[in-house]
């Protein structure tokens, strides 16, 4: 404790200065308190605004797909990467090591699975999120879907209890089989997220893409979908951050990928950077060559 005599008048209050109250960088959020803040900005560069997300959440409906049979051996050597992971519970417990650093968004909602009707799904307990430190909740969402009610509700919920703890949610927009892709059906799905509350938005690359992301008043970042060739994700990825996302959720295109270490540097390069695609896939090649 400092000696009470030796106390010095403070004279430094620079009167002539006002005291900045910076805006917060990502759209949308500037309104949301401090802890929300933190978590956003450490799953966006603040540089660059964007995000690049690993994803290999795809067990829960899947089961051991392509690429994840292993996860300690694919997916662990990817984490130092990438910006954020998305995963579930079981995932980060098993083989996500915990000094690892990187935030995590977590697969909140969880249900049926491919081999019965999608998109029946329930909710964890949020305090099993605040155990996990989670950065963020993912929660899908199946607008025009006939479980639309149940999974908007899920996302409701989600960002009620979540904004008690201070933790964002991702409103994660399902596509099934009788759902179109185009940026009208998308649009909506994206707005209907972001009207519920979610804070950020993960929806699927379609054409006249910009109106779905002009028409979003939160971030949208890109999911990667099925496995394309390796120039064609790193286009998709280019024309979304062109056409105004905040980043991407990939996870088949990089871990399914020949050269996974590779992939997930040029996507990176593209998201961040805005390097276009051609120059990204030499990049992809180069790295590929010397990791042999």
């Amino acid at each position: 404790m400092p000696d009470v005599d030796d106390l010095k008048e403070g004279k430094q209050y620079y009167t002539d200065k006002p005291q900045k109250g910076e805006g917060f960088f990502l759209k949308g959020s500037n309104n949301l308190e401090w802890g929300m803040k933190d978590r956003l900005a450490r799953i966006f560069n603040p540089v660059s605004g964007n995000t690049v997300m690993l994803a290999f959440d795809h067990g829960y409906l899947m089961g051991p797909t392509s690429g994840l049979e292993r996860m300690d051996l694919t997916i662990v050597p990817l984490i130092e990467y990438a910006d954020c992971i998305m995963c579930t519970r079981g995932a980060l417990r098993t083989i996500v090591p915990p000094t690892c650093g990187t935030p995590v968004s977590l697969r909140y909602s969880s249900g049926t699975t491919v081999l019965t009707e999608l998109n029946d799904e329930c909710l964890m307990d949020i305090e099993e999120a605040v155990r996990l430190n989670a950065s963020l909740l993912a929660v899908m969402v199946a607008v025009g879907d006939r479980f639309e009610a149940t999974t908007i509700r899920n996302l409701t919920r989600t960002v009620d209890l979540g904004t008690r703890y201070g933790i964002p949610t991702l409103g994660v927009t399902a596509v099934g089989k009788d759902m179109a892709r185009d940026a009208r059906y998308i649009s909506m799905a994206s707005r209907v997220c972001a009207e519920n509350g979610a804070h950020v938005v993960k929806t699927y690359f379609c054409d006249d893409f910009e109106k779905v992301t002009s028409t979003c008043p939160v971030p949208i970042v890109l999911a990667g979908g099925k496995k394309l060739p390796e120039l064609d994700a790193l286009t998709m990825a280019y024309r979304a951050i062109d056409q105004g996302a905040n980043g991407v959720d990939m996870g088949r295109n990089i871990f399914q990928a020949g050269n996974p270490i590779a992939m997930i540097q040029a996507v990176k390069a593209v998201v961040h950077d805005r390097e276009i695609p051609e120059k990204a896939f030499d990049m992809y090649n180069t790295l590929k060559a010397e990791q042999k």
